[in-house]
Formats: structure tokens, C-alpha cells, sequence
């Protein structure tokens, strides 16, 4: 990196930070701080949903995947969710839109009290705020190392810069700054990516290179669409895994479905964010597919190849331009969720722990929701440190592994119970599934050695799903309170509810 590129990226940080104070003016209680009051437009929330999708891992470690497999890093992870959330764009926007225009609330977990009870409401949220510090301290890490590539600064310092920026402007401004930063990020990745796919194509001979480049030697193989540990069964339990996550299981996707104005809105905003998934990552994959012919990267993994491809392409300027573009996607989800995870802290762990939480003002309960996101960025940053260490490994196995594993007994409770054919699954079933479902990914992670990773991938989701309808239907618990919670959510239509039911509603009076 020269001065030009150094400018372009200080540049980028002072007009993410500038927007997160624009968005201040926008933001007056928790209800704009967490759901932007239920103004956001479809589009927007559309690219915003798709770019807190992927971070900075997509050119580390999807990228040392690329370098290796070739087009099964597109097959086995951007296609399968886009088709998933093409799938809950149906099935679970408009019914996590509905969360807050009929039941009131500003957190995606505040419905569980009433759906189950208060005890399976702490620990779907207790777990997943743990579970989502390892996961962004994975991306702070991911983007370290690339900003380490092209600066020679520490991991360390790499993440002190990024989360300190991020902080600033999430913390000041809430989703709104989360959706405005993330356009502002779509329009830079763009043309970054563009740029690379250019200067690539121009390396290998032009335009035909899109279908000339797959006889080469160095390129055996990396048109099969799955390859190595990425079997067509890892395919499947992706896609099954994946419908979950993307379509609200992991929280920070379920705000922006519920940041539309109507149910309809947030079905159109999942269609335009499954369409950018099947479509754009394709523009980023290939310099990653083409990689072999033209670096050779440094680390066993081949997680640096994207940088290291992008330093000899590419001239000053517009290499500070792709730079941008790998903060962006980092900053993107890392922002997203640090949002949502305050949420669930502020409005569903806060007035549990604390009878002071129950009572507070508007202005007490915004404060407490920035303070929280400040926290959880402060540690997601301290666990980023650690993520090369031999508990989590790498950055992939991070998000691989530990994310996919345990997700899914987080989110079949959440996610299913917000539909009609799962109301007799009550409490016990919540609980149990997502206690078999931990137990599962121990087991094939670290009880069991040898266990192949889409086994480990796929058995905690699993057994989550099955125990949850099973216990179910051997337990109903289905109650008339319980039934018109689902009413609520259930029922077609874009008007506005009463105030939701007591636990839910009970929300406002905290702010």
C-alpha cells in the first residue's frame, strides 16, 4: 500500500463514522435503535440483509477453499443460501415482520416468553449472545489478517482499528446506520469487485477466459461443483443449516425483516437478498478460482491467495479500493450483529437480571442498548485475539464448524416456533432440543474423533429438529395463550395489530 491507498481507506472509515452520526438524528428510542421503527425500505433492507451475510472470511478462508476446490466454494455455500432464503422468503419474513407490527416488541427473542417460557427464552438468548461473540471474533480475525497482508501491522492492531470504527458508528446510530453503511459498502464492493474481475480476465487473455480457463492443468478439477470434504450430503445439511440461519436463526437477519413496514415488504426484501446471493458472489469467485494460475500463496491453507492476487494486480488506488471492500463485508455483519445481540441483551437478559431493567426510561433503556453493543464488541475483539489458538484452531474451522454446528439448536426453536404446525411443540420440546442439540455437537466434535465434517456439520441441527417435533407430539403444550401468539404471527394481512400480548408489550414501558 502507497499514500493513495492509505487515503482511500481512511477515507472509508470517516464516511462510516460520518453516517453513523447522520443516523443519530434518526434514532430516539430502542424501537429505531434496534428495528428502525419499522421504516426501513425493502430495497434497503434487502442489501442490507445480503451484506451481513458474509465478512472478510469469504477472501480468506472461502478463498483458500476456491484456491483448492475451485467452483464447489460457490455450490457448497453462496447457492445454497440463496435458495434457502428464497425459501423463508414466505415461509418466515413476513411472520418476523409480524413480530413487531402485532406483538410490539424490538428483539427477535422477546416472543419466546410468551411462545414457551421464560427459562427457554434465557437460554436460546444466553447461547447465542456466547456463541455470536466467538463467531464475530472470527471475522474480526479474518479481516486482521488481511489488512496484516497489506500493511505488515499486527493482528492485533488490525482489529483494535476495525472494531474501534465499527463501534463508533453501530453504537451512535443503531440499524439505521447498520442498513446506511451497508449501501454505502454494497456500492464500494461493487466496483471492487468488478475491478478484480477485470484485472483478472486482462491477466488471462480477456473475456473468453470465463470458459477457456477450466482446460488448464493447474485448474484439474475445479469446475466439479463438490470436491474434497464438500460432498453433495455436506451440500444438503448446508442448505438445510442455512435456511435457518439466513432467514432470522441467528438474529441479525430477523431485524432487518423486521425493520420493513409490512409483512409484504419483507417478503420482497428476502427475495432481492436471495437474488444478490445467487448472482454477485459468482463476480467474486472467480479471480479466487482462477488463483492457481496466477499466485502462490504463502500459507498452507492458501488463505492469503486473494490478497496476495490482489497486491500484484492491481495498481495503487484501486487496490486501497478492494481493501475498502474487505472491510466493508466484515464491518457489514460484524455491526448487524453486535445490533441484534444488544437487543436480546437489552430487552431479554437485562430485566431478568436486574428489576432496575423493568423500569427504565426511554433515554435509560437507549443508553443501556448502546452500552451493550460497546460490550459485546469489546469481547467479540479480546476473543479475535484467540481465534488461531489450538481451541478454536482457525478461522474457518470458526465459522464452519462452531457456527453451523450450533446454530441449529438455537434456531429450530426460535424459527419453528413461529409457525402453525409446530404448536404443540411447548416448552419441553424447546428446551430438550436445544440441550440434545449442544450435546450433539460436542459429541461428533470432540467426544467422538474421526467423525467426518459434514456429520459434525449436520447432527446437531438434526437432532434438534427431531427431538422438537417428536417431544411435541409425545407432549403437547399447546396452550390458548400459546395458540394466539400464533394467531397473531400467522394471520395474512399488513395491518397493524393491537399492542402486543402482556409479556411482549410489557417491552414499551421499558423503553
Amino acid at each position: 500500500m502507497n499514500s493513495l491507498d492509505w487515503a482511500v481507506l481512511i477515507g472509508y472509515f470517516g464516511v462510516m463514522v460520518a453516517i453513523g452520526i447522520w443516523s443519530h438524528k434518526r434514532v430516539d428510542n430502542v424501537s429505531d435503535f434496534f428495528t428502525a421503527g419499522g421504516r426501513m425500505p425493502w430495497w434497503l433492507s434487502g442489501i442490507s440483509h445480503h451484506m451481513s451475510g458474509y465478512s472478510a472470511v469469504m477472501f480468506t478462508g472461502y478463498a483458500g477453499i476456491a484456491y483448492t476446490y475451485g467452483v464447489t466454494s460457490y455450490v457448497t455455500w453462496s447457492f445454497p443460501i440463496a435458495v434457502g432464503i428464497a425459501i423463508g422468503a414466505n415461509l418466515f419474513a413476513p411472520r418476523l415482520n409480524r413480530l413487531r407490527s402485532r406483538l410490539r416488541v424490538a428483539s427477535p427473542l422477546e416472543y419466546l416468553k410468551n411462545r414457551y417460557n421464560l427459562p427457554t427464552q434465557q437460554a436460546l438468548a444466553w447461547s447465542g449472545v456466547l456463541l455470536k461473540i466467538v463467531d464475530v471474533g472470527a471475522k474480526w480475525a479474518a479481516i486482521a489478517t488481511l489488512l496484516s497482508v497489506f500493511t505488515g501491522i499486527s493482528l492485533n492492531q488490525g482489529i483494535l482499528i476495525t472494531g474501534v470504527v465499527t463501534g463508533i458508528y453501530c453504537t451512535v446510530g443503531g440499524l439505521w446506520a447498520d442498513a446506511l453503511t451497508e449501501l454505502g459498502q454494497f456500492v464500494i464492493q461493487f466496483f471492487a469487485g468488478i475491478a478484480m474481475l477485470v484485472a483478472v480476465l486482462a491477466e488471462l487473455g480477456g473475456v473468453s477466459a470465463l470458459w477457456t480457463v477450466w482446460d488448464r492443468p493447474e485448474l484439474q478439477g475445479h469446475a466439479e461443483p463438490t470436491a474434497g470434504p464438500y460432498t453433495v450430503t455436506f451440500l444438503l445439511a448446508f442448505l438445510f443449516i442455512k435456511t435457518f440461519e439466513y432467514n432470522g436463526g441467528m438474529w441479525n437477519q430477523a431485524q432487518r425483516y423486521m425493520a420493513t413496514p409490512s409483512a409484504r415488504a419483507a417478503t420482497r426484501s428476502a427475495r432481492l437478498s436471495s437474488l444478490l446471493w445467487l448472482v454477485w458472489p459468482l463476480v467474486l469467485f472467480f479471480p479466487m478460482w482462477c488463483a492457481p494460475l496466477l499466485v502462490t500463496p504463502e500459507k498452507p491453507d492458501a488463505s492469503d491467495s486473494y490478497a496476495l492476487m490482489t497486491e500484484q494486480l492491481l495498481p495503487h488506488g484501486l487496490l486501497g479500493l478492494v481493501i475498502v471492500g474487505f472491510f466493508s463485508h466484515t464491518m457489514a455483519m460484524c455491526s448487524s450483529d453486535a445490533n441484534a445481540i444488544a437487543a436480546v441483551f437489552t430487552r431479554d437478559i437485562a430485566p431478568v437480571l436486574s428489576k432496575a431493567a423493568r423500569g427504565w426510561t426511554h433515554r435509560a433503556a437507549l443508553l443501556a442498548a448502546r452500552w451493550s453493543t460497546v460490550a459485546f464488541l469489546a469481547l467479540s475483539m479480546a476473543v479475535a485475539t484467540q481465534v488461531n489458538s489450538p481451541t478454536f484452531k482457525d478461522i474457518i474451522t470458526v465459522v464452519i464448524k462452531w457456527v453451523a454446528g450450533l446454530m441449529g439448536p438455537i434456531a429450530i426453536p426460535f424459527m419453528l416456533g413461529l409457525l402453525r404446525a409446530f404448536r404443540r411443540s411447548g416448552p419441553t420440546a424447546a428446551l430438550g432440543s436445544w440441550a440434545a442439540g449442544l450435546f450433539a455437537f460436542w459429541l461428533t466434535n470432540y467426544g467422538i474423533s474421526g467423525v467426518e465434517l459434514q456429520v459434525q456439520i449436520v447432527s446437531p441441527v438434526a437432532t434438534s429438529l427431531v427431538l422438537y417435533i417428536l417431544i411435541g407430539f409425545l407432549k403437547p403444550e399447546d396452550t390458548p395463550e400459546r395458540d394466539a401468539v400464533l394467531d397473531k404471527i400467522n394471520e395474512d394481512g399488513d395491518a397493524e395489530g393491537a399492542a402486543g400480548l402482556p409479556g411482549a408489550a410489557a417491552g414499551q414501558s421499558r423503553g
